[in-house]
């Protein structure tokens, strides 16, 4: 079985606290854990550097979770090695004025990734099906037909030569009440820290709820789902990495052809 078969989403997938702080993938020693995911990060910066050069494919990387799942960390602990000119990093935060005036899928278009380029989207246009929903700014109806939005987008992005990898970030209320009491004490991190995180938290049952069935509503072949297992950090990387690579390969990426003219070409 491959590690994306093994963390794949399905239609009966259900987001459980105990599942939060599983770690298959982990030889038992951390060190060794994180020398193999950067080892693996060299791998996608060899892959992305073909695919750049090649300018003719496209990857969109999902980085789904609740706050403190680790999105920001993940962006550093596996991408880090990519050139950056070959990779986009988009990070979504509550929409602005503009933004409102359009369409929610609006601003999610504009920076899906050109031909040879990778984006990671940090936050997603989930929220819409997320957030919308657990504070019922929207109700089950529009909820379904965002559902249907957000399939046929991704549909039209993969015809149109996108390959898309979509991550839910699984950590349980423990690691996240962990996590944000070290924000808190730590002065140096309180720059991360709202205090709507805490209001937020308080709707952590209805968050796993509504997590758990857009996940079922928009997995697909094209477009898949992976449920990663993230109360430890450097298990969370290392899934998320081997994601990554196992689809980057599985694309056959390569060079360009040699240009002919160039071959027997003497600089002077």
């Amino acid at each position: 079985m491959s590690i994306r078969e093994q963390f794949r989403a399905t239609k009966k997938t259900e987001i459980k606290d105990e599942n939060a702080a599983l770690k298959s993938l982990s030889s038992g020693d951390k060190a060794a854990d994180k020398l193999q995911v950067q080892s693996i990060a060299g791998q996608i910066g060899e892959l992305q550097a073909k695919l750049y050069a090649a300018n003719d494919k496209k990857v969109l990387v999902v980085l789904q979770g609740m706050d403190t799942s680790g999105k920001d960390g993940a962006v550093s602990g596996v991408f880090g090695s990519v050139n950056p000119q070959g990779i986009r990093v988009v990070s979504y935060k509550a929409p602005s004025t503009l933004e409102k005036q359009h369409d929610y899928l609006w601003r999610i278009h504009q920076q899906v990734p050109k031909q040879g380029e990778l984006a990671v989207f940090n936050r997603s246009h989930y929220e819409d099906v997320l957030i919308t929903r657990v504070h019922d700014w929207i109700d089950a109806a529009e909820c379904k037909r965002r559902y249907a939005h957000i399939n046929d987008f991704e549909r039209m992005l993969s015809e149109t030569g996108t390959v898309i990898i979509k991550c839910f970030l699984h950590i349980s209320k423990e690691e996240q009440r962990v996590r944000l009491q070290e924000r808190v004490d730590d002065p140096t991190k309180h720059w991360k820290f709202e205090l709507g995180d805490l209001e937020e938290r308080k709707s952590w049952d209805d968050y796993q709820k509504v997590y758990s069935q857009a996940i079922q509503a928009t997995d697909a072949d094209h477009a898949p789902w992976y449920v990663v297992p993230a109360n430890s950090k450097t298990h969370r990387n290392l899934v998320i990495a081997n994601i990554v690579l196992e689809t980057l390969q599985d694309m056959q990426l390569t060079y360009p052809p040699a240009k002919k003219e160039l071959l027997d070409l003497k600089v002077k």
